[in-house]
């Protein structure tokens, strides 16, 4: 059984068919949010990054929302294998201190994950920023309503019910709530509009690279927002995932090229606030060019570890035996190089059939 499934858009499809996939045809790579989940496409990260995309020479634009965030900011390091390897082992052995059978503080996460991003990026903004094809876009979620520019134990919650049922209604209305502030490399404009969603850019600079970063992961009540991120308007910043879940964006818009997405599911989901909100799951005519990279549920479920990729629910359900949990992702993470071995075949054959994105 092969680990990874090919879905794609109408025109990569026949794209796919025709010529096969060529590192000199992606212009695009989206990392989604979704925690954990992104582990499993750490094997395939560094062989796209550290070994198959480096064949080309053309500008490549990698969007990040949450780990995606993380995940391609690691990539734009001057060594991408070895910068990827190094996030998934930080990522799988995160400690927090808290009670017996209680979540850490917040307050003591961010200050945690600050740190190791500290680790990870200080000092080392000029290589991201400098990189001489990738150009990093980094997605955080503003305040952008009354009751979400500061964060309170009270306007917070009250913030995000606001929030909730405007996007149930409409997902342009959750606009008058959470504003998308994407924080992009000064060089070269993305090459897609963002037209769908309230919207303001941002130019990354050293300075607020690591802060951009660490408010997209800033995921809502787990996290502290970030606040004041130099260059950015005033405000409270959280997780790139609030706004832009999936990066389900006008790809088809380019002028030139594919997007090749490595995700962790065969369907993009628009919003974090649109998880249950099942008829926003399809896909639309702006994926018309998009080449999706997914593990295969039914390898997931006879493979990997518990039958699921790592996810969320791990920490809840390992929160006062974190040696099984780093345990168990371990032997994910080592399952998950099927997914890199099956992409390196597929893309040496001239000709690649393709599911369609529903």
């Amino acid at each position: 059984m092969r680990a990874l499934q090919i879905w794609a858009g109408p025109k990569a499809r026949q794209h796919l068919r025709e010529q096969g996939l060529r590192p000199a045809d992606v212009r695009v790579v989206p990392a989604a949010a979704g925690g954990p989940k992104g582990l499993a496409l750490n094997p395939l990260d560094r062989y796209l990054f550290g070994h198959w995309l480096p064949q080309s020479g053309q500008p490549v634009h990698l969007l990040g929302a949450s780990i995606g965030a993380w995940r391609m900011a690691s990539a734009c390091l001057n060594d991408p294998d070895a910068a990827l390897a190094r996030l998934a082992e930080d990522y799988i052995t995160q400690h927090y201190e808290h009670r017996p059978g209680k979540p850490p503080l917040p307050g003591h996460v961010s200050q945690a994950f600050s740190d190791k991003l500290a680790e990870h990026f200080q000092g080392r903004e000029q290589e991201i920023l400098t990189h001489p094809r990738l150009r990093l876009h980094v997605f955080t979620s503003r305040g952008h309503h009354a009751l979400l520019r500061r964060e309170g134990r009270l306007r917070t919650p009250l913030g995000y019910l606001g929030a909730f049922a405007s996007n149930a209604v409409n997902r342009r209305w959750m606009g008058g709530w959470l504003e998308r502030v994407v924080f992009h490399d000064p060089r070269d404009a993305l090459p897609l509009p963002l037209a769908d969603y309230r919207t303001h850019a941002v130019p990354l600079t050293p300075d607020n690279l690591r802060p951009s970063v660490l408010a997209s992961c800033s995921i809502p009540f787990w996290l502290k927002a970030v606040c004041d991120i130099p260059g950015a308007p005033p405000g409270a910043y959280w997780d790139g995932g609030i706004t832009d879940y999936h990066l389900h964006l006008d790809y088809a818009a380019m002028d030139e090229g594919l997007v090749l997405y490595p995700h962790f599911q065969s369907h993009l989901v628009p919003g974090w606030l649109d998880k249950a909100l099942r008829h926003r799951h399809r896909a639309s005519a702006r994926l018309d060019n998009v080449v999706l990279l997914a593990p295969n549920p039914d390898w997931a479920r006879q493979q990997m570890p518990g039958g699921k990729l790592p996810d969320r629910s791990d920490f809840q359900r390992f929160l006062d035996d974190e040696p099984a949990r780093i345990a168990l992702w371990r032997r994910g993470l080592a399952q998950a190089q099927r997914l890199a071995d099956d992409f390196a075949e597929l893309a040496a054959r001239p000709s690649i059939e393709a599911l369609p994105l529903a």
